[in-house]
């Protein structure tokens, strides 16, 4: 019982994200051990900027919806 309870405590330790926040016009990337999602959101000019979502899972990537 107590062998079990250790690994499900190392597990939601693996899985808990802490976000960080991007003084780029707004990104927030969200990290965790396990996996990381970056909420993008970057001025690349005064009137242009990019926007959408990167999700990446043991550091590959698995979504992407980047776009200007």
């Amino acid at each position: 019982m107590r062998k079990k309870m250790i690994i499900l405590l190392i597990l939601l330790i693996c899985l808990i994200p802490v976000p960080l926040r991007l003084k780029d016009g707004g990104t927030v990337v969200y990290k965790a051990i396990l996996y990381q999602v970056e909420d993008i959101h970057r001025i690349l000019s005064e009137n242009e900027y990019m926007d959408g979502l990167i999700i990446r899972v043991l550091g590959f990537e698995v979504y992407n919806n980047l776009h200007k």
